[in-house]
């Protein structure tokens, strides 16, 4: 007797016009939120049009990668497990990015990954868990740029930061955040990542500054 066992098959990883479009005004909505963060507008004093256009340029690089690859895992992990998988923007929570920046706290949450098929707890919690956990390894990549100087070094810091901010941000078990998820699949993982991301961000923080 000879046993088959069948495998789901993968989607395509495609991108979409509208999803595109979406990814796009994310990440720009979240360059600027990170850079009123940083260098915010209420600080007229210390703060020139120059520098505070810089600190977009930076942030429209650091933002980009951390933002993107961190939606692309999703996605990517999505599709192994036969799901179709788009991002779709939160416009409203896109608002509230610029707005939660300008009074000095961001909250990150620009849209998410939207999947769909027959999926198990445990797979949908990988799908939850990719995002932050490229984050990670964004964050031990950018590392080593911090010991140039210059804007070099300016794009480690902050790439690290914003890696790590992510991270731990996503991990939260609220709303639509990847922290829900993987809390309702099993609260071991769950705590055993949020608790890293959270201790790697203050810790970092508190060696090398928010800024």
């Amino acid at each position: 007797m000879s046993m088959q066992t069948t495998r789901r098959s993968e989607p395509d990883l495609t991108f979409s016009s509208k999803e595109l479009f979406d990814l796009a005004v994310a990440w720009i909505v979240l360059s600027v939120a990170f850079a009123l963060l940083f260098e915010p507008i209420h600080r007229v004093a210390g703060v020139t049009v120059g520098s505070f256009v810089t600190m977009i340029g930076l942030s429209f690089v650091t933002v980009g990668v951390a933002f993107l690859l961190h939606e692309l895992a999703h996605k990517v992990v999505a599709i192994e497990y036969g799901q179709l998988a788009e991002f779709r923007a939160d416009y409203q929570m896109l608002f509230l990015a610029i707005m939660s920046a300008l009074i000095g706290f961001l909250f990150a949450a620009p849209g998410a990954v939207y999947h769909r098929g027959r999926i198990t707890k445990r797979e949908n919690a990988m799908i939850a868990l990719a995002g932050p956990l490229t984050n990670h390894l964004l964050a031990v990549l950018f590392l080593p740029l911090m010991l140039f100087g210059g804007y070099l070094g300016l794009i480690g810091h902050m790439g690290v930061l914003i890696n790590l901010f992510l991270a731990a941000f996503n991990m939260i078990p609220f709303g639509p955040l990847d922290g829900k998820t993987v809390l309702t699949w099993n609260k071991a993982a769950f705590g055993a990542v949020f608790a890293v991301s959270v201790i790697l961000l203050v810790g970092f923080a508190l060696t090398f500054g928010f800024w």
